[in-house]
């Protein structure tokens, strides 16, 4: 399975694609932006398409860059995105990956009804952007059983070899009226199963456990922001074992490491540890946070490869 990792473009650091970075990791293959990020930047979002996503990023050759639309950045802040807009964005930085220009979220609190409609939005957008490499988006809901039905019956649609799954966030950060762990495990294996072999990607896993998960069930790539999260939080993956908190940021609270862990992050490998060591876990500002996101992203990389 391909881990994706989910880049900010408000602090690009640290370049953990660059081989010219200290941070570099060769394992990383894919990359993930999202335009909700370029439709709040019009500087960058001309810089992008004037010299290309990849260019613009630095991006080498054998990683590949894929493009969110940015929908669930919109749900939780409102707004929406101009799909001429985006249309253009795609056509002139070509991003290797790139979703429909706009998806509609259910979450779980939404009535059965509220959550057909998005099924209909959706499956609308889908429908008209069955072009020019855009990827359709379906929805773990209630009713994922719907947009697999309509998907598979449409002709046009049936011939699309690749597929993103959404809607998973919301429930996995446990939003009112959130589906329990193993109706959204399920749901993953029955797309995965109705799909066949169209190339599948997930929307939004954070963690080592759920990255185990979504490979388990047949997962071919799934995109991660929760390498940078954990780490502006002074959190830390630990391989095997899960979250660890190494640094005091305030507010941010968790279970600190023990001293056969301290042991263990004492002996590690990545990058950000051979040039700093724990001291440079533990640190704040931006060097604690490079050091922290690297080993995140690193430990995501090997778990994975392992």
């Amino acid at each position: 399975m391909e881990v994706v990792a989910g880049l900010s473009l408000k602090n690009l650091k640290p370049r953990v694609w660059d081989p010219a970075s200290p941070h570099y990791l060769p394992n990383l293959k894919a990359i993930m932006v999202s335009y909700a990020d370029f439709a709040s930047m019009p500087a960058r979002r001309q810089a992008a398409m004037r010299e290309g996503l990849r260019s613009f990023l630095g991006v080498p050759a054998n990683v590949m860059t894929y493009l969110d639309n940015g929908s669930f950045y919109q749900l939780t802040r409102g707004g929406g995105t101009s799909h001429k807009a985006y249309e253009e964005f795609v056509e002139k930085a070509k991003p290797d990956w790139h979703a429909i220009p706009q998806d509609f979220i259910p979450t779980p609190l939404m009535t059965d009804e509220e959550q057909l409609d998005c099924l209909r939005q959706t499956m609308a957008m889908n429908r008209d952007y069955r072009h020019d490499g855009y990827v359709p988006v379906i929805h773990i809901s209630r009713h994922l059983s719907d947009y697999l039905k309509e998907f598979l019956s449409d002709e046009h649609l049936r011939q699309k070899r690749e597929v993103a799954l959404g809607g998973i966030v919301p429930n996995l950060l446990r939003a009112p009226k959130a589906m329990p762990y193993a109706d959204v495990l399920d749901s993953v294996h029955q797309a995965r199963r109705e799909l066949g072999s169209r190339r599948l990607h997930v929307f939004g896993l954070g963690g080592t456990a759920t990255m185990h998960l979504a490979a388990l069930l047949g997962v071919d790539s799934a995109d991660s922001a929760g390498w940078r999260n954990r780490a502006a939080r002074g959190i830390v993956q630990l391989p095997g074992r899960g979250d660890r908190a190494v640094a005091n940021l305030g507010k941010w609270r968790g279970r600190e490491p023990d001293a056969e862990e301290w042991a263990i992050l004492a002996r590690c490998p990545c990058p950000a540890c051979q040039a700093d060591g724990i001291n440079g876990l533990k640190a704040d500002g931006l060097r604690g946070f490079c050091h922290r996101a690297t080993h995140n992203l690193w430990t995501l990389l090997n778990e994975i490869k392992e």
